[in-house]
């Protein structure tokens, strides 16, 4: 009875809310939770950017793509690029400069992630779909080539990545204080996945591919390209890695070559916990690692980097396949 009253409430969905009211408890400061909170909330979107691509590729597609991790990175420094090219526009006073040196920036990584999307998935993935081992052995060598290549064309020093001007400083009510960015990475992410649910749930196009996971031979039948609609998918995936790049990127000012490997843990424990090819799945496993990341890391700062592990193993021992996987 309890189980299903939870369900009728929300179910699975109500798992980001519980955390937040027990981290209130524990922490017992308003303003630092509500700290907390938001810059949790901020990275679980930048996380979702990230992961989203890769959960619709692994669930739907059945790819194991250890590459993904390298859009993430070549994202991050084409738009850190981008931004260090054009750093006047983005300290000057006007905001339509500003504006218009991050959109470069922002469409430079989606360009870039839309071009090598393709390339990887007709060049390197398409010989090796239905074989996971050698799938998971191209696709970590892709990975390494790709650091190597952002070696050498940006060299192993830390890259700065200068922020907009508008995008600066904080807003303070009260004892609170909310950075400007973070709250630009929560919006950027929440209509990214405004846009994803709409796109796979609502159209025609997201009816075919779930209809083609589903039953391959029956959409070729009818007529449809099914190889086209997954080329897209990949494509997607690719840009939004790029996409998450970028905001990430932003996030930290600071960014390394081992940016991508670095993210690639994360990322999978978000889509394995998640549940595979599910955008609201994906959501809610980042927005649960980002919350625990930053609670954790406030309350206990040694256990910061075990409480993604120890949040997939309990979620995992509760519900094997995930909290919100793709029904197929």
């Amino acid at each position: 009875m309890i189980s299903k009253r939870i369900e009728q409430l929300g179910g699975v969905f109500l798992l980001p809310v519980a955390i937040a009211a027990l981290a209130f408890v524990l922490i017992g400061a308003p303003a630092s939770w509500v700290t907390l909170t938001i810059a949790g909330l901020s990275m679980g979107m930048m996380i979702f950017l990230m992961a989203s691509g890769l959960s619709l590729v692994f669930g739907l597609m059945d790819v194991l793509n250890f590459g993904h991790s390298a859009f993430v990175s070549f994202g991050a420094f084409i738009a850190a690029s981008v931004l260090t090219w054009s750093a006047g526009w983005l300290t000057s006073d006007s905001i339509a400069l500003n504006v218009l040196a991050l959109m470069l920036a922002i469409m430079a990584a989606i360009s870039f992630g839309l071009l090598a999307g393709w390339f990887f998935e007709v060049v390197i993935i398409k010989p090796v779909y239905h074989d996971h081992l050698r799938q998971i052995l191209i696709t970590m060598g892709a990975l390494i080539i790709s650091e190597q290549l952002i070696l050498a064309i940006w060299g192993g020093t830390p890259l700065s990545v200068p922020r907009p001007e508008f995008l600066e400083g904080a807003v303070i009510w009260g004892d609170v204080s909310i950075e400007i960015y973070r709250v630009f990475a929560f919006l950027v992410g929440a209509v990214i996945y405004a846009g994803l649910y709409f796109l796979f749930k609502r159209t025609r196009i997201g009816l075919l591919i779930r209809a083609g996971v589903e039953n391959r031979e029956m959409v070729e039948a009818l007529g449809y390209r099914i190889n086209r609609l997954f080329l897209g998918v990949f494509v997607l995936g690719s840009a939004l890695a790029a996409l998450g790049g970028t905001m990430w990127a932003g996030y930290e000012t600071l960014i390394s070559p081992a940016l991508g490997s670095e993210m690639m843990i994360v990322v999978f424990i978000v889509v394995i916990i998640g549940g595979l090819g599910s955008i609201e799945g994906t959501l809610l496993g980042a927005l649960i690692v980002g919350l625990m990341g930053n609670y954790v890391g406030y309350l206990a700062p040694k256990l910061a980097l075990a409480s993604n592990m120890l949040i997939m193993m309990a979620i995992l021992m509760w519900r094997p396949s995930g909290l919100k996987p793709a029904v197929k």
